[in-house]
């Protein structure tokens, strides 16, 4: 059986240590797509960035910082890596389905939040796509208000 995917969440954009400044980036996407910039983000030590709010459901993670970022676990493995994330509905049962599956995951654990975990995986071409439960992030508008 599949994993339940509830929705896409958020879609990663690395803007790495480019010569341009959030406030040019922030600029972009506040002045030119009239994007909101998230400011609920959390503070993630070696990884700036900013999150834009897309309507109800979803943003843009601006992410930045030196790559591999200090989270990398290896060759591959870096969550601040461009990728698109999608929310499921029981991340522990979405483990279970992929170990049954013998799909090769990875995990990290209270990045975003105290209680949040976000297991990422990579597609046949080499995508990084990150799994995280629902309920347990900012991406939807209700959990930013």
């Amino acid at each position: 059986m599949a994993i339940k995917v509830l929705e896409i969440h958020h879609h990663g954009v690395r803007i790495g240590d480019s010569d341009r400044t959030l406030d040019d980036l922030r600029q972009f996407y506040t002045g030119v797509l009239g994007l909101e910039s998230d400011s609920g983000r959390p503070d993630i030590p070696g990884i700036p960035g900013m999150w834009m709010n897309v309507g109800e459901v979803g943003q843009i993670h601006l992410i930045g910082g030196p790559s591999p970022s200090r989270l990398a676990q290896g060759p591959g493995k870096d969550p601040a890596g461009p990728h698109v994330a999608l929310a499921v509905a029981d991340i522990v049962a979405a483990k279970v389905e992929l170990d049954r599956m013998g799909v090769s995951y990875w995990s990290l654990q209270g990045v975003t939040g105290p209680e949040a975990e976000q297991i990422f995986l990579t597609d046949p071409c080499g995508n990084m796509v990150e799994l995280h439960q629902a309920d347990k992030c900012r991406c939807r508008l209700k959990s930013r208000i």
